[in-house]
């Protein structure tokens, strides 16, 4: 029988707690057997002295194991893969890197979640297109997998149920920035949701969780460990998230140009992003090829239409229209303009991610709705000349006051200087 004063007194005293007395603390919480007051105060503890490797393999492990298992390559025959992004601004890389892969021959599975906060969520953007549908049944989804080689599809309430529980405590404690429990968080939907293979697209910068490049090793190095342990091929790709990812922010917005970039018309830094996920997705398939060759077969999908084809064979599978003119537009739209000749040397991500929440493109809370048309495109980007007068951006609105609000905002997030910034690319750092 666990105690749990016993167990948060010796977390707070630095302590290692034994595999199984930290597995049925956590077990006994997800039964509600474990108050909140007294997991609120082991998280607050964990904050302070952290996990050792081997208390965080306990805690994902035990999460894993508080609801269902789907075993999606068992069930189809074949290694399915993943893709997971810690969260930014205008990320909306699963959506496009989805049908590239299965066009490839190679099923991508995907549970997903709904945004909060400046970050959005997948499944908010894909419910942006009339009639698509994310809650399928495990059965639902296998089935598509074998048929069209893509579903992403809403969590399980039965997957990883302590780990749903505890995201929610740790969100009004916080206590959420931790690695360790953000590692055990996000690997234990991975383990339990039943890919093979994830690639995992670490943010690094303004707008993400990580603000240095030293943070996101560290959790890169966590994830990657909880992930070989439990058998699973894993790839951390650290990505620049200084500035938003592409140039549109917002539900429909992003849709749109996931649909461009899978056509072959995407901004240089989405598809550069795009084209590297899916190589190596690629290379941790059956298909018994290198990064190298999974590169040229992606590029090879979205130049011969057959990306784009199974985009729209996916979408329809879910009860979706693929049609980007069915998708939803806002009806105000109000041009950012430069204030002087220059070139683009900052572009918060974190100001315009602000900046598009506020129009209401996301949550505050979990309970707000959210305007799937609104949102904006920033058209100059780091490294962008521009003169005085052109057109920096564009606001999608509901009306001329808040778009006006977002306009102010987003060019506060703009920094035009006389010289350009040091380049750099998408990808900042590979970890596997």
């Amino acid at each position: 029988m666990i105690h749990p004063v016993d167990l948060i007194e010796r977390k707070r005293n630095g302590e290692e707690l034994p595999a199984d007395e930290l597995a049925e603390f956590v077990l006994a919480y997800a039964r509600d057997e474990v108050p909140e007051y007294q997991m609120a105060a082991w998280c607050m503890a964990v904050y302070f002295k952290g996990l050792t490797p081997a208390e965080t393999l306990a805690l994902t492990d035990a999460m894993v194991r508080s609801g269902e298992t789907v075993a999606l390559g068992a069930a189809i025959g074949r290694k399915v893969v993943d893709k997971h992004s810690t969260g930014g601004v205008g990320d909306k890389t699963s959506i496009a890197v989805g049908p590239i892969v299965a066009a490839c021959g190679v099923p991508l599975g995907k549970m997903s979640g709904r945004g909060l906060g400046h970050t959005g969520g997948t499944l908010d953007k894909l419910e942006s297109i009339p009639g698509f549908r994310v809650e399928l049944t495990t059965e639902e989804m296998i089935a598509q997998l074998r048929d069209v080689g893509v579903a992403i599809v809403g969590q399980s309430a039965n997957l990883v149920p302590a780990d749903k529980k505890l995201y929610a405590l740790r969100d009004v404690t916080a206590t959420v920035d931790i690695v360790p429990l953000i590692a055990s968080s996000i690997m234990s939907k991975k383990l339990a949701a039943g890919g093979d293979a994830v690639v995992l697209d670490i943010k690094v910068g303004d707008g993400a969780w990580m603000k240095t490049l030293e943070d996101a090793r560290v959790l890169a190095h966590e994830m990657l460990d909880l992930g070989l342990r439990a058998g699973m091929e894993v790839t951390c790709l650290l990505t620049d998230m200084d500035q938003p990812l592409g140039r549109a922010i917002g539900n429909a917005l992003e849709i749109r140009e996931a649909i461009d970039t899978v056509r072959g018309a995407g901004p240089d830094d989405f598809t550069e992003l795009v084209l590297d996920a899916s190589a190596r997705l690629l290379a941790y398939s059956d298909l018994g090829i290198d990064v190298d060759e999974g590169r040229r077969r992606a590029e090879t999908a979205v130049a011969d239409g057959s990306a784009y084809a199974t985009y729209e064979r996916w979408i329809r599978a879910q009860g979706g229209d693929p049609d980007p003119h069915a998708l939803p537009e806002a009806p105000v739209r109000l041009a950012v303009t430069a204030p002087r000749d220059g070139v683009v040397a900052r572009l918060g991500a974190l100001a315009v991610g602000v900046a598009v929440l506020e129009l209401g493109a996301g949550r505050w809370t979990t309970t707000d709705t959210i305007d799937l048309a609104v949102g904006a495109v920033c058209f100059a980007k780091r490294g962008d000349t521009v003169l005085a007068g052109d057109d920096l951006a564009e606001v999608h609105a509901r009306d001329e006051a808040s778009a006006q609000v977002a306009v102010d905002a987003i060019l506060a997030a703009y920094t035009i200087a006389d010289a350009a910034p040091a380049a750099r690319g998408i990808v900042l750092e590979v970890i596997s």
